[in-house]
């Protein structure tokens, strides 16, 4: 199914002859805020932008960099829905390489790439599998140096053996033949008597759940665009607000001078894993000064919007790379640059209520001021309508 605005007819009619527009298709859930964070970053590029979601566009659709929207369900069971959804778009808009906006999306299209008809810009699916494996990465990341939190699976023995609080995850976040989602959010407990539920929630929906130990610390994030051992485009960034509080996605961040020896080890890490392409790896960085890495998004990600602000286009160089072209000369991010989820951000605040509601409301509007958005934009409004057209109908 395609949807064509008429701007975007006239638009193409209008067109004065050159080179061929490149075309990318984003595959994602309707809602994911580092795709749209993605869209608007090609479209500014100049390429012709398609996106392919469950409900045949949602928010992602709704923005005006979206020339054309696709229903492409979610990669579940077997995957033929999920392929054929793909195939299809492709055909429709003759894309040039297609990108998954979330971890099950990237780990799809990684798994079925030989059952499509163009260039996956994801890695193959053993190293894809790797990553979004809590207890592999954190091997992977001791045999670089890079500290981890201790992470085991959550077995009745596991459960017993744990002493004070701890952090439930899910192992992995997508396996090919799933038939839900696997990605159940991290919460933190107390004691584990407190996180039996949690477990059993997990084991229930076919996933595996791990016990992490709690860091406690700011998180901070390194990103980049990883081609030939060197992470090009690099973005280092501190969050300072989270939602859902206290172990959430940012909710504020801004860019600070990237530390050159964690940009090494990180370097080594994605050496070790055989990585390629854009990576943001989350810390926990403690009052000891030493950063655990507790996660790893080699797709899209919430806070993509700063990077792209901040830097020289990360995405676009990603997809350069993908089909071929040129390694990138992409300077570091520039400091100071700040980051703002502000439906995240207030609903933080009417939690928290730093220095009482009001004061923490008016702090988060005066951030939200002079920092770039992962949704609200003067210029594409129409998603950020979107959104607060779906809550009002939950509600």
């Amino acid at each position: 199914m395609l949807h064509r605005s008429a701007k975007d007819a006239a638009a193409s009619s209008d067109a004065s002859p050159g080179p061929p527009q490149r075309r990318v298709l984003i595959v994602a859930t309707g809602r994911d805020r580092g795709a749209l964070a993605a869209i608007r970053a090609f479209r500014a590029a100049g390429w012709y932008v398609g996106v392919g979601t469950p409900d045949g566009g949602g928010v992602l659709g709704s923005s005006r960099a979206s020339q054309a929207s696709y229903r492409v369900p979610r990669p579940r069971h077997d995957g033929r829905d999920f392929v054929e959804g793909v195939r299809r778009a492709a055909s429709s808009g003759s894309f040039d390489l297609v990108f998954g906006g979330g971890d099950d999306w990237m780990a799809a299209l990684s798994a079925y790439r030989e059952q499509l008809p163009l260039p996956v810009a994801h890695p193959p699916f053993d190293v894809v599998e790797t990553v979004l494996d809590k207890m592999l990465l954190a091997d992977h990341a001791a045999s670089v140096g890079l500290a981890s939190p201790r992470t085991e699976l959550a077995t009745d023995e596991a459960l017993a053996g744990w002493d004070g609080p701890v952090v439930v995850k899910c192992k992995e976040h997508w396996a090919p033949d799933q038939t839900q989602s696997l990605r159940i959010e991290a919460k933190l407990f107390a004691t584990t008597d407190d996180a039996v539920a949690q477990v059993a929630r997990i084991r229930a929906a076919g996933a595996q759940p791990i016990l992490q130990e709690v860091v406690a610390g700011s998180l901070g994030a390194l990103i980049g665009v990883f081609h030939e051992g060197r992470l090009h485009g690099r973005t280092q960034q501190v969050s300072t607000r989270l939602w859902p509080t206290p172990n959430g996605a940012s909710a504020r961040a801004y860019t600070v001078p990237v530390d050159e020896d964690l940009s090494a080890r990180v370097e080594a890490l994605l050496r070790d894993l055989g990585w390629h392409g854009l990576v943001e790896l989350q810390f926990l960085t403690g009052d000891d000064g030493v950063p655990h890495l507790i996660d790893f998004n080699g797709r899209f990600f919430g806070s993509l919007a700063l990077a792209e602000s901040a830097g020289e286009g990360l995405v676009r160089t990603w997809a350069d790379l993908t089909l071929g072209g040129p390694a990138p000369t992409l300077p570091d991010a520039r400091p100071g640059r700040r980051y703002s989820w502000l439906a995240g951000d207030l609903r933080r605040a009417r939690v928290e209520r730093r220095n009482g509601l009001l004061r923490d409301v008016v702090a988060s509007l005066r951030w939200a001021l002079t920092a770039q958005h992962s949704t609200l934009s003067l210029r594409d409004p129409r998603p950020s309508l979107a959104l607060a057209r779906e809550r009002v109908r939950r509600r």
